[in-house]
């Protein structure tokens, strides 16, 4: 089961050793190419490696959304970048794949697990502009590029509070070719999220991270998955030593909003859900969501804070998401997402 497969076309085998006599056969993690990706995932094989005492291997698949230049929505959404990964796991290629969980749709295959969802990162966006600008410090006209309806609709609400003009412009592609835009000048700024510039070292290029009170991030940003075979119970036992019980509660709920409000990971949705306490105890969770129109002129914000859903809390966490859902939908949301997904 474990063994290395042969190559096949479109995959690499970039790290790991061969099993020899004795030696545990290494576990296959599937991921995207790109440099985030890789980063990711060789932060999880570092904590893989820590709790199963295997060798990890990374093994590079490519997906449809990355060698795809059409926009996200008019393929499918993020959830294009997740397809090539969960069928390598069903053919037995991998044996756990990595995961930008905000990449991934919210209805989970019954033969696929979520074994892990450590720790979050930061799940904020953040802004790249020319001249170490903040947002408010733009010049009028400014070109901001981002591909992202959510992004789109929230910047533009936000630069209208601010009596500021800008124009949005639609972009793809890795790290380093967005912030090339900016260095280039073809753009005054971009925004990215605040988790992947920290993955790969890079947060210090921001020039601000943007306040959630003025752009909500998209449902799970900031966090990874780690998911397996739904039959391989007993790796999904030992990945779930990396799960982290707090994100898990916080992702569910914004997740599960989501998909109550029957968007897709690229709808014009945002949201976060936020653990309140004391100074010494956790006690509360506020959910905030966001639906707007992508010119920015109109949107439903609304938050509900309740208790933090006791373990495994992911029943009580999904139904706070519904309950912030119905809300929104009561006050127009529907209306303002376009097409929904279903």
């Amino acid at each position: 089961m474990n063994a290395t497969p042969p190559a096949a076309s479109g995959r690499a085998h970039t790290s790991g050793t061969p099993a020899t006599s004795g030696t545990p056969a290494p576990l296959r993690l599937g991921t995207r190419r790109s440099a985030l990706a890789m980063a990711q995932s060789g932060q999880i094989a570092d904590a893989v490696r820590r709790v199963t005492g295997r060798p990890v291997e990374l093994v590079e698949i490519t997906t449809h959304g990355d060698v795809s230049r059409e926009d996200l929505a008019q393929i499918g959404g993020t959830g294009v970048f997740a397809t090539a990964l969960r069928e390598a796991l069903l053919r037995g290629e991998i044996d756990f794949a990595v995961h930008s969980l905000k990449d991934l749709p919210t209805g989970q295959p019954e033969d696929l697990v979520l074994a892990a969802l450590p720790t979050r990162e930061d799940p904020r966006d953040a802004l790249i502009a020319r001249d170490g600008l903040t947002f408010a410090e733009l010049p009028p006209g400014a070109r901001i590029g981002t591909g992202s309806p959510r992004r789109t609709s929230q910047l533009r609400a936000w630069a209208r509070s601010l009596g500021l003009r800008i124009e949005t412009v639609p972009i793809r592609g890795n790290v380093d070719t967005r912030i090339g835009y900016v260095r280039s000048g073809e753009l005054d700024a971009v925004v990215l999220a605040a988790a992947g510039l920290t993955r790969l070292g890079r947060l210090d290029e921001a020039t601000e991270i943007l306040d959630a009170d003025h752009i909500l991030p998209a449902p799970g940003q900031g966090a990874l998955a780690v998911e397996c075979a739904a039959a391989n119970a007993a790796l999904a036992a030992q990945l779930a030593e990396l799960d982290d019980p707090y994100t898990r509660v916080a992702v569910t709920a914004e997740r599960s909003l989501l998909a109550a409000l029957e968007a897709g990971c690229s709808a014009p949705v945002g949201a976060l859900a936020d653990l309140l306490g004391d100074g010494q105890a956790v006690t509360e969770m506020r959910l905030r969501g966001v639906v707007g129109t992508t010119d920015g002129s109109s949107l439903v914000q609304l938050s509900i804070t309740g208790p933090v859903p006791a373990a495994p809390g992911e029943e009580a966490a999904q139904l706070m998401g519904h309950e912030l859902a119905a809300e929104m939908l009561a006050k127009g949301a529907a209306g303002l997402m376009g097409e929904r997904a279903h």
